[in-house]
Order: C-alpha cells, then structure tokens, then sequence
C-alpha cells in the first residue's frame, strides 16, 4: 500500500518503512508525526481524494533535524562600475521514517499532526518537549550501562563514539547487523561521507561481537 501526501508545499509518495527528507517539522528526534493532507491511497483499491482522501493520514517518526546540501546563489552586473554578491544557502530539513499509512481512523490515533517549522505556537509545543526527556532517558542510561568500547573500530574516537551513543548505538552487535539501508542512514544522519564502509566497521564488529 501507498500514499501520496502533501507537506511544505510539495507531494511525496511513500510507503511503509520509507526514508523521506520533507521541509522542516516542528519535532523534535524520536517524535511521531502525523500527515493528514492525503491525496491519494493506492494499493489494492485506488482511493483519489477531492481534494483530500477523509479519514486518511501517514504517520512517521522523526529520525532527525538535518540540513541540504549548499546552494550557491551568484549575482554579477555587467555595467561600469559593476557589483557581484554571493550567497550560499542551505535549507533546513527533517529526516522521517514512515511508520503506518492509516485508510481510515486518521482522528483517533492520537498522534500529534505534522507541522511545519514555526507553525505551531511556542506555548502549545512546550509540553510535548517537555515529555520526550522523561520518555527516553530511562532506555538511554540502560543502554549505556551495557556498551561496548566502540573506539576498537578503525577511525573511532571519543568525538565519533559519542555521536554513536546519541544515535543509539552502543554495541557491536547492532552495527555487526547493519544492512545497505542502516548504513545509508548512519550515513546521512551522521555526516559520515562514507566512512561505515570504507574503514570496514561492519565486518570489524562481527569480529569483535564474539
């Protein structure tokens, strides 16, 4: 099953377990989202909304807040005494990962809806902040309790294992099970320009999870 929705101006056809970079949420990492503006199911039955599909929606989980690559904006006036300006820019993004597509039951879910950067108000979004500390402190400071020396890898130090553990990840184990897609993620997320598998840290950590 698919969908297609609408956010920050743009259409995206997902489905279930899709990585997907929209324009920035008001979500903090490890949120759920939710996006109502459905305008099409597909699957089995195709559903065409009018504009909208009822009751339909997307939920997702917010993987992280990153950034797109720099736009170069370049401006020269071909006159006597002529100006140039440059400009680089770089739009702010939200990393999701797309948990559920819902046909119907949209209103009751109770996940959050989905919105855009500075469209929420301060007040109104302070308590959801609030509340994600307490929700994820307790497996965090389990997790530590039991990791592993992620600095035997190649080209890990301290700065790098601590960017792990805030993802995380802090054992062997679990990048020992990383597949093309994991890697892919860690990746992007982690501004590691290819460094998973150039330094070999998969087949390092099967190594070392024995």
């Amino acid at each position: 099953m698919f969908a297609v929705l609408k956010t920050g101006g743009k259409q995206y056809k997902v489905q279930s377990g899709d990585l997907l970079r929209v324009e920035k949420l008001a979500a903090d990492a490890g949120e759920k989202v939710q996006f109502n503006e459905i305008l099409m199911l597909g699957g089995d039955d195709t559903v065409l909304g009018a504009p909208l599909v009822d009751d339909a929606a997307v939920q997702a989980e917010v993987v992280d807040q990153i950034k797109g690559d720099k736009v170069i904006h370049y401006v020269k006036r071909r006159r006597k005494h002529s100006s140039q300006r440059t400009k680089g820019h770089r739009q702010q993004l939200t990393l999701l990962r797309v948990t559920d597509i819902l046909s119907s039951g949209a209103g009751a879910s109770g996940v959050k809806a989905a919105l855009g950067a500075g469209s929420a108000p301060k007040a109104a979004a302070a308590p959801a902040a609030a509340a994600a500390p307490t929700a994820t402190a307790a497996p965090k400071a389990e997790a530590a309790s039991g990791a592993d020396d992620l600095k035997k890898l190649s080209g890990v130090g301290p700065a790098l294992e601590k960017k792990l553990h805030e993802a995380g990840v802090t054992t062997f184990a679990q990048i020992a099970a990383w597949t093309e897609a994991d890697i892919a993620e860690m990746d992007e997320k982690l501004s590691f320009k290819g460094r998973i598998e150039r330094e070999g840290w998969v087949d390092q950590a099967k190594d070392l999870a024995k």
